[in-house]
Order: C-alpha cells, then structure tokens, then sequence
C-alpha cells in the first residue's frame, strides 16, 4: 500500500508541473498580448502566485522544506504588489471622476 501512495504522490506532482507549465505559458501570453494596464498586472500576479506553486512543488519532490520560507516571502511581495497596484487605479479613478463635468439634472438628453 505505501508503494502505491508514493507512487501516486509522483504521478500528481508530475501532473501539477504539467498543469502550472501550462498556465504559466498562458499567463506570459496574457501579460504580453494584455489589452490593458489591469490585465497585465493581474497576469504578473498570477506568475508570482505560480512561482509560489512550483516552489510548493518543488519542496515537496525533494523534501527540501526550506524552501517553503521563500515561497511565503515571495506570497508577501506579490500581495504588496497587487495593494500598491488597486490603490493606483483606485487614485486614478478618483482624478478621473474630479475631471469630468458634474452632470445637472437638467442636462441630461
């Protein structure tokens, strides 16, 4: 029995590198053809969520865990990113709402 949840475990983990292979080639399609600012950041945090996945992975094929401490590291430079990039668009919306004229109730058509 425990041979074939080793493996098991070798054939997901396999299958998992597949699978973020995959996306992160989907995701540097994203962040290069991006029609807007928000699809490539959303897509450069995608790839740092996917870095932490493959050092997930990575940690437990070899049974390095130490490596777990650089995947929380990075987890906490792409939550950051992501904070400073809402609060941009966020002040942007707000300088684009100052800009634009005040509708009045009689002006509509």
């Amino acid at each position: 029995m425990a041979e074939f949840g080793a493996h098991f475990l070798d054939l997901a983990i396999l299958f998992a590198y597949g699978a973020m292979i995959v996306s992160f080639a989907l995701s540097v399609y994203r962040l290069l053809k991006g029609p807007s600012p928000a699809d490539r950041v959303v897509a450069l945090d995608m790839l740092a969520l996917l870095g932490i996945g493959f050092i997930g992975l990575f940690s437990i094929s070899t049974g390095e865990y130490a490596f777990l401490d650089v995947a929380i590291a990075l987890a906490l430079v792409g939550f950051l990113a992501t904070v400073a990039f809402a609060r941009y668009v966020y002040r942007g919306a707000l300088a684009e709402r100052r800009e634009s004229p005040a509708t009045e109730a009689g002006d509509e058509s």
